[in-house]
């Protein structure tokens, strides 16, 4: 347990994060009179298999079932937590140089190790304006020569290549070939098998996760105005990567661990619940659905989000200090803002608008549901080539000294959300470059 997180207040609060989302949908059970599984009747299994193949479930009765948690509740967790044996000093803000750990200004009050703004640079050297980026030099039209090359790292078939392609972009018509080298996904008959296995799993059984996922993908997804054509195919591969017991094996890298439920013929007898072990919050179902856009191969596109979750995303809903875990993400925001734009961080925190209200649920979700979609799939491309989601608080700091001046001038919490509801009208890639290399991180 050590190896997975080093240090104990943070394994703990993991814990204690657990049993509140295990009470939460014992509650739920309770109260709706629902079981957390049951097998389908005959009927039942041929009227959802038909529901399947017709991609209808948007008539499925889903109550008053709520999320379990939404990221307000997260955040108020990791804002909880305190070093037991730290007390937080003022830095000194004159240093350009910002060191790692915590500050009196920040939510964040957990010393972890963080990169400094040169750092950074160093780490995302390649998004410089000294390199063609996709997103920011082809306004008037794709680069031929970088489609060359993109062709050319396909029929390579190397995934190290793939990846060192993606620092710098790639286009929509090359973007599903790149990422399944990137990611190393698999579409053998394998693949299609065991999918298919996911899918008779869904049909058999009933799992109140099902519900859950069903009233995330309305809510969220399918209320998006991108997104909602894609509804059923979402809540597809969403129900199938519930019964996928391959996805337990990222608990050996997380804090987190599996919920488990007793059996109903033997008490003493405990199962991981749901079978992957991850129980969905509000907006959950975000993750997915922008690449709907890439792949209309529901087992194409399960295998990428499967690998992309068990890379990336599954850091940012648990508890752990792993640099690319969701605390260190935040406070890396915190540190970056208040380091380098610390007239803008303290205004907004003078009159109870804390920066990181408005910036957590876009690191919590990695933008999606909150840039366009091509915007997204520009940084999701870098997340993937630079193997890292520590780009996601660089893009958060870029939003916010972007509209500095308009932040400078509010003077309610109400009137900061409005200048920061919107980002969906943001160009990514031009934002990450003025704020690493423009030099707009620096005291004003």
């Amino acid at each position: 347990e050590t190896l997975k997180e080093p240090m104990s207040f943070i394994r703990n609060a993991q814990a204690r994060w657990e049993k509140r989302i295990l009470k939460s949908i014992n509650t739920m059970c309770t109260e709706k009179n629902i079981p957390l599984a049951r097998m389908r009747t005959i009927r039942e299994q041929a009227d959802f298999t038909q529901k399947w193949k017709d991609m209808t479930f948007s008539d499925e009765n889903m109550g008053d079932i709520r999320p379990v948690y939404a990221p307000k509740d997260f955040m108020e967790v990791l804002t909880s937590l305190s070093s037991p044996n730290y007390t937080a000093k003022i830095y000194d803000y004159s240093d350009v140089n910002e060191r790692s750990g915590t500050s009196v200004w920040g939510l964040i009050q957990v010393r972890l190790h963080l990169k400094t703004t040169q750092q950074l640079r160093v780490l995302f050297s390649n998004l410089s304006t000294h390199h063609f980026q996709t997103g920011a030099d082809d306004i008037e039209g794709p680069n031929p020569e970088w489609q060359r090359l993109g062709i050319k790292t396909v029929q390579l078939g190397y995934t190290p290549t793939a990846q060192r392609y993606l620092q710098q972009g790639s286009y929509p018509t090359q973007r599903g070939d790149i990422w399944l080298l990137a990611l190393g996904v698999d579409t053998s008959p394998l693949a299609y098998q065991y999918f298919n296995q996911l899918r008779s799993s869904v049909f058999k059984y009933e799992l109140l996760v099902d519900r859950l996922f069903l009233q995330d993908v309305r809510l969220t997804a399918g209320n998006h105005e991108a997104y909602f054509v894609f509804e059923d195919l979402v809540v597809q591969i969403l129900l199938c990567f519930s019964r996928d017991t391959q996805l337990l094996s990222h608990f050996k890298s997380t804090s987190a661990s599996p919920p488990h439920a007793y059996t109903r013929n033997n008490m003493d007898h405990t199962v991981v619940y749901p079978p992957n072990g991850i129980i969905p919050f509000h907006g959950f179902s975000l993750f997915l659905a922008p690449m709907c856009f890439i792949w209309s191969d529901p087992v194409v596109l399960y295998n990428v989000f499967k690998a992309l979750y068990t890379r990336f995303f599954f850091r940012l809903h648990s508890l752990s200090s792993h640099p690319q875990g969701i605390l260190s993400l935040c406070q890396q925001f915190e540190t970056l803002l208040q380091t380098h734009q610390p007239q803008l961080f303290y205004h907004l925190r003078e009159m109870g608008s804390h920066p990181l209200k408005h910036a957590f649920n876009w690191i919590m979700h990695a933008f999606a549901g909150y840039l366009e979609t091509s915007q997204l799939l520009l940084l999701w491309d870098r997340i993937i080539g630079y193997n890292t989601l520590e780009i996601l608080p660089v893009l958060a700091v870029a939003v916010f000294a972007f509209r500095r001046n308009n932040l400078m001038e509010v003077s309610t919490p109400s009137e900061a959300e409005a200048v920061l509801q919107d980002v969906s009208s943001l160009k990514v890639i031009p934002l990450l470059q003025y704020c690493l290399y423009a030099r707009i991180l620096h005291p004003v």
